[in-house]
């Protein structure tokens, strides 16, 4: 909730415009109400929503359906973020049920899982992660369309981050999760990205690491230089 609509669409028009000769997968996640016309601006990078609600339609004021997500144009959506989770009370079983709506209506989640600054200082963090990956995917079939983002909560708006080794070893081990969890799988398709404070003087100690896939990057987002910079050097 950082940008005003005129300035999201200034955002898409610089990010299209610097970004036109860049390879590599890129997506943006702009508020619900900027999604229907910064898609008009958009032609290389895809567009993705910050949540959905898990029912098609209902008494459900002030939600969004999955119908909406993908008439819009939406091919991606963020599922479990800290913030929603701290400041929202969403639940485990709540990011279940939207898991299950974004992948049966062909959205593919962008699930975050991390622990929190008293879990971390107490090493809980692979069971933390591990517990949210599993409740997460209770009762999902497969799970192709997947992208894991681990998130340390206390990293999220606080300019610290985890040392880029740490961060390596846990996308490492929810890999491992899935890869038990579904055996069957194409293990090509498990992909991890790290966020928590991620800007343009970090972002290349954390994928240059063997088992980190790329970036969910926040608050740098929306400065368009930074954001630029990231993602030219990622691709």
């Amino acid at each position: 909730m950082q940008t005003s609509l005129k300035e999201g669409r200034e955002l898409a028009r610089e990010l299209e415009s610097a970004l036109a000769g860049v390879s590599g997968e890129i997506v943006v996640c702009p508020p619900f109400t900027h999604l229907s016309s910064i898609q008009t601006h958009l032609r290389k990078i895809k567009l993705g929503a910050q949540d959905l609600f898990w029912e098609e339609a209902g008494a459900y004021t002030g939600e969004i359906s999955p119908l909406t997500l993908q008439e819009i144009g939406c091919e991606y959506v963020i599922v479990g973020h800290s913030e929603r989770r701290l400041t929202l009370g969403e639940t485990d079983q709540m990011v279940n049920q939207k898991i299950k709506a974004a992948l049966s209506h062909r959205l593919k989640p962008i699930l975050c899982v991390g622990e929190n600054e008293s879990e971390r200082e107490k090493n809980q963090t692979l069971e933390i992660v591990e517990k949210q990956l599993n409740l997460a995917l209770a009762g999902v079939g497969e799970c192709k369309n997947l992208i894991i983002a681990y998130e340390p909560v206390w990293a999220v708006g606080s300019g610290k981050t985890p040392d880029p080794s740490d961060a390596d070893n846990i996308a490492r081990y929810l890999k491992r999760v899935i890869e038990k969890k579904y055996p069957k799988q194409d293990q090509e398709n498990a992909k991890v990205l790290y966020g928590g404070s991620v800007n343009a003087e970090n972002f290349n100690f954390f994928i240059s690491q063997n088992e980190i896939d790329g970036v969910l990057v926040g608050e740098a987002s929306v400065d368009s230089d930074e954001f630029i910079k990231i993602i030219k050097n990622l691709c």
